[in-house]
């Protein structure tokens, strides 16, 4: 018996001093996604923006998310500090409609009226683009990062029509 427990002892130690996993590496959206860390040269998370920065931030954002113009993005109304939103739908001619916030310099947005009840969220998860603003005077610039690491930035001019 005391054979028996030395043994089954020296497995679980031999066993113990196998490699180690290690954590899998964050994907490219992980890496953009994560917060920058403060500086003394600037704010780590930009002030809150007014409602018509919001309308602004999110007419753009929507705009380069979805491959149209920002002047196709007509914003239907405001509720809080969630922007709903609508465009044509360039294959059939109907309506698109999605829902806009943003969280620090991240634009998240969700669609409205999906079919596909997996659809009917925030595209906020880990799989998901990660879509950032830099806003300047009437010029709202947008950076995406895909999952796989690709990157394109647009900048677009939307003018402020409510003066705050």
């Amino acid at each position: 018996m005391r054979a028996f427990a030395v043994l089954a002892l020296t497995g679980l130690t031999l066993a113990a001093c196998g490699e180690r996993a290690e954590p899998a590496a964050p994907t490219p959206a992980e890496r953009v996604s994560a917060v920058n860390p403060a500086s003394d040269a600037e704010a780590s998370v930009p002030a809150a923006p007014t409602a018509d920065q919001l309308r602004r931030i999110c007419q753009a954002g929507l705009a380069a998310i979805h491959g149209q113009r920002a002047a196709d993005i007509q914003i239907d109304g405001l509720e809080g500090r969630v922007v709903n939103a609508s465009w044509r739908a360039p294959v059939d001619g109907g309506r698109r409609r999605a829902q806009c916030r943003v969280d620090g310099d991240l634009v998240t947005w969700k669609p409205v009226d999906v079919t596909d009840p997996a659809q009917d969220r925030w595209m906020n998860r880990a799989g998901d683009p990660v879509t950032r603003f830099a806003l300047d005077g009437e010029t709202v610039t947008i950076d995406q990062t895909l999952p796989d690491g690709r990157a394109d930035q647009t900048a677009v001019a939307v003018p402020d029509e409510g003066g705050n």
